[in-house]
């Protein structure tokens, strides 16, 4: 019932924000557009995963240190620069490991966050009324175990919490993708990042150089 009322939410406010004129009210329903969806994603992640049925899925095998689910490439991912975590398909969507380098750029450790969920350690910024990382992401991880395919998202912005707990501007390029057993059945999604918020944030205050000299009077 939950997941009706906001699906059924979710599309009266997107009508309603093609329909509506008024510029502070579009703004208030592109807030309620991405609360809902966040809502949406969180229930749907919680009750039922990527939504596929369990049987398709191998034993996540989830434990604190991750080794039994990742033993297969252990030893590149332990040592790899790139940002990887290994996630469970089923459920909850269970963090099994992430990699050191992971752990440095979402300023966290692998010995707190695996076993969480993905969501409860990385929800969306609480102050950004848009923020849309959470159903972004989960509507990838969902695409990459359907489909069998890698998927390449487009660079989202998903603010993190250092250590004191407050949420930092964070950009990233994710790319999802199923891991298969020796039968080809989907048993892990490997999520992989990578952090682009210099170069946003560098493109960002270029832009806004070049509009300030744009509108500087001629001496």
């Amino acid at each position: 019932m939950q997941r009706f009322v906001l699906e059924q939410n979710l599309a009266r406010f997107r009508k309603l924000l093609v329909e509506e004129a008024d510029r502070n009210l579009r703004q208030t329903l592109r807030s309620m557009i991405s609360s809902t969806q966040r809502e949406l994603a969180f229930l749907n992640s919680n009750s039922s995963g990527v939504g596929l049925p369990p049987p398709r899925f191998g034993p996540a095998g989830i434990n604190r240190d991750g080794h039994h689910a990742v033993s297969q490439f252990q030893c590149e991912f332990e040592n790899s620069p790139l940002l990887y975590l290994i996630l469970d398909p089923c459920p909850g969507l269970h963090i099994i490991d992430i990699n050191g380098a992971y752990a440095q750029a979402t300023m966290t450790t692998r010995a707190v966050v695996a076993g969480e969920r993905l969501f409860n350690v990385f929800p969306d910024n609480p102050d950004d009324p848009f923020a849309d990382g959470v159903y972004n992401l989960y509507a990838s991880l969902r695409s990459a175990a359907e489909t069998g395919q890698p998927h390449a998202m487009q660079i989202q912005r998903y603010d993190l919490r250092n250590p004191n707990g407050k949420f930092v501007e964070r950009y990233w390029r994710p790319v999802n993708s199923p891991v298969f057993d020796d039968k080809r059945r989907p048993i892990y999604l490997l999520h992989h990042v990578e952090d682009v918020t210099r170069e946003v944030l560098s493109r960002r205050q270029s832009v806004a150089d070049r509009e300030r000299l744009a509108i500087v009077p001629p001496s």
